[in-house]
């Protein structure tokens, strides 16, 4: 779902008047990798490469035993650095980071970089790009690029993980053998190519980062990678999943300890009958879920109150107003509708669950759905997202108020399961409940509703299947690729114009978001479940061309939590890889499991670069206004089988 446009466009007004103001910085970005902090390997900017365990201190307080500790970073146009302090509670690099370098003159297709449609060949014994795992070596899996979007002098090397890093494991990587457009040796920079000579004296300024390359080195060399033509190498290491997932579980099991066995309080605003040939009531009102942001009532712009320990704590009596309208099926007042959570699209509302697609959903196969905020990425955050890209230190008030959404949403799930039924709202003429409290509570959600659906998925004590629709996940790889994320990117143009700044500052917001998206909690979403949390089985519906939200996100989802797909996924030659879905195991007629379907209704494959789709319609919303689709959610929801609705060929929508 898009933004409206008179509300951006009046947000971007705002902000692009206060860019006249700006004084634009007195160092050009090409100077700036130079100074305290900086890696001396990597010039072209400060925090190259990234990410980077240069960037780290050892601390045995951590599960990893490393804290990030960022002394330098970027600056917006104004001449404000982005203060690193959230930044450096972390143990440890997002597991979905893209790998960031500059290399002059590369040719990724001279030098024989696995692209984007040959993920397989990443892991050749000769791979120009080597990203091993020190501690097992294993060789990961990667898709690389150039940043499509930036002039040749500031074009930055992207490497993809094509599955996330292992939380809490280190991995090293090696740059060698690249190549420029005549097909000639790049070779190393000057104090990359020192380092790796003789031994310097312990008063060169490069003697300590050439001890530590050499522990790198050494560590390539141990799972068979050699020196040979080497350009670059660095090592970095991947946050726990206690850093990560963390201060999320302790704001849960905290709250949901001190609600017990009851419902959440709440109360009915608004009650409107016979809506629609679907629906037999409409219900609005509010829950009531602890606050764990430092503002009272938790506006947009609040960040999470932390103790003295580090961990989220509440101000006293601070509580969260959770918004939320639920949709009841005619059939409801037949048979008691199964109660499901509804997830709404990109900086939306509650009020989405009101869609045409999510009523069919409900009064073809008897769900009640309830919705509320995802808060953080809502229509209510939209001014303090756009003033969160002008200044990227702000960034930690969208990823705190997201993880107090996911809250919301366990919140709003336990007053569906425990105590709505008791409230004549939910009752029918004779007082009986029109919601199937035996039922377990599940989840459907779409666009950023799948997104952010994996991390309450994986969060969730409750909820044991979860349908995400138009999915992905890890922010940093769908900007880029989103048709919605052009209107966004204004504001970064404005304010950190450069675009190899760009790409840092998408990476390092990575590492906050990753506290409140699917990203940080992939490898929990499923069959490896967070401490307090059930195994999960996830179905995947994705849109074949997708504008909005990048399939090859969805693959890499789909890779992680250990999804099968459904095939044949496609009809022959619609997919350009060399091998279609590579390392995705398949399934034909039923799977009793979590799985990625692939709705196609012709759209024109995306571009195999970092940008958006420009060509055919957008089927964005094909898979959720198919009748079959919702029937396949619909017995997964109910049964936990994926069943195949498309006749055993590949799933084919008529727009």
């Amino acid at each position: 779902m898009r933004l409206p446009q008179r509300t951006f466009s009046a947000v971007t007004a705002l902000v692009a008047s206060l860019a006249l103001l700006a004084v634009p910085p007195a160092v050009p970005p090409a100077a700036a990798g130079a100074g305290p902090g900086c890696d001396p390997i990597d010039p072209a900017a400060c925090l190259l490469p990234f990410p980077n365990d240069w960037h780290t201190v050892r601390d045995s307080g951590t599960p990893t035993g490393r804290r990030v500790h960022l002394r330098t970073t970027l600056k917006n146009v104004a001449g404000l650095p982005v203060r690193p302090h959230e930044w450096n509670r972390a143990d440890g690099f997002s597991p979905g980071s893209m790998l960031l370098s500059r290399v002059p003159g590369l040719d990724l297709t001279r030098t024989g970089a696995a692209p984007v449609t040959d993920i397989g060949s990443s892991l050749r014994d000769d791979a120009p790009i080597v990203i091993v795992d020190t501690e097992t070596g294993e060789r990961w899996p990667y898709w690389a690029e150039l940043d499509a979007n930036a002039p040749d002098d500031r074009k930055a090397l992207i490497v993809r993980p094509a599955r996330n890093l292992r939380e809490g494991h280190r991995y090293a990587v090696a740059l060698r053998d690249l190549r420029d457009a005549s097909g000639n040796r790049i070779e190393p920079n000057d104090a990359f190519a020192r380092i790796l000579g003789p031994g310097l004296p312990p008063g060169d300024p490069l003697h300590g980062r050439q001890r530590d390359t050499r522990q790198v080195l050494a560590a390539l060399d141990r799972h068979g990678v050699s020196r040979d033509g080497l350009y670059l190498a660095w090592d970095f290491t991947v946050a726990s999943g206690q850093s990560l997932a963390g201060p999320m579980l302790h704001m849960r099991d905290e709250a949901l300890r001190k609600l017990g066995d009851r419902s959440p309080s709440f109360f009915v605003t608004q009650v409107t009958d016979d809506v629609d040939d679907h629906i037999a009531r409409e219900v609005k009102g509010i829950v009531w879920a602890p606050s764990y942001l430092d503002q009272y009532g938790g506006l947009p712009g609040s960040a999470l109150h932390r103790g003295r320990d580090g961990k989220p704590a509440r101000l006293p009596g601070n509580s969260q107003a959770v918004p939320f309208q639920c949709e009841i099926p005619r059939s409801a007042f037949e048979e008691p509708a199964r109660p499901a959570l509804y997830g709404h699209g990109l900086l939306g509302g509650e009020d989405e669950v009101g869609a045409g697609n999510v009523k069919a959903m409900a009064g073809e196969h008897g769900f009640v759905f309830c919705a509320t905020k995802w808060i953080g990425m809502s229509e209510e955050d939209v001014p303090n997202v756009v003033t969160a890209l002008a200044d990227l230190t702000r960034f930690q008030t969208v990823a705190d108020r997201t993880q107090q959404g996911l809250l919301n949403f366990i919140f709003l799930g336990r007053a569906m399961t425990r105590g709505f039924a008791g409230h004549k709202a939910f009752q029918d003429g004779s007082g009986a409940s029109l919601i199937d409290t035996r039922a377990e509570l599940t989840f459907d959600g779409n666009s950023q509703g799948g997104i952010m659906g994996g991390a309450l998925t994986a969060v969730s004590p409750d909820i044991r299947r979860a349908v995400l629709g138009v999915p992905a996940m890890n922010y940093s790889t769908l900007l880029n690729r989103s048709s919605d994320f052009p209107q966004y990117g204004q504001v970064l143009d404005l304010f950190y114009p450069d675009k190899l700044d760009q790409q840092i500052g998408i990476a390092l917001i990575q590492m906050l978001w990753d506290r409140g998206e699917a990203n940080g909690y992939a490898w929990h979403m499923t069959d490896d479940p967070l401490p307090g949390t059930p195994e999960h089985r996830v179905l995947m519906h994705v849109a074949f061309g997708d504008h909005q939200v990048a399939p090859v996100a969805a693959e890499v989802q789909a890779r992680t939590i250990g999804a099968r797909l459904h095939a044949p996924a496609v009809r022959p030659g619609r997919k350009p890889d060399k091998v279609p879905y590579w390392g995705i195991p398949t399934f034909g007629s039923s799977h009793e499991g979590s799985a990625m379907v692939v709705w196609d209704s012709g759209s024109p494959h995306p571009p195999l670069t970092n940008t958006p789709p420009s060509e055919g319609r957008d089927p964005h919303s094909d898979p959720r206004n198919d009748a079959d689709a919702r029937r396949q959610k619909a017995i997964f929801l109910k049964t936990g089988t994926v069943r195949d609705v498309c006749g055993g060929g590949p799933c084919v929508i008529t727009p």
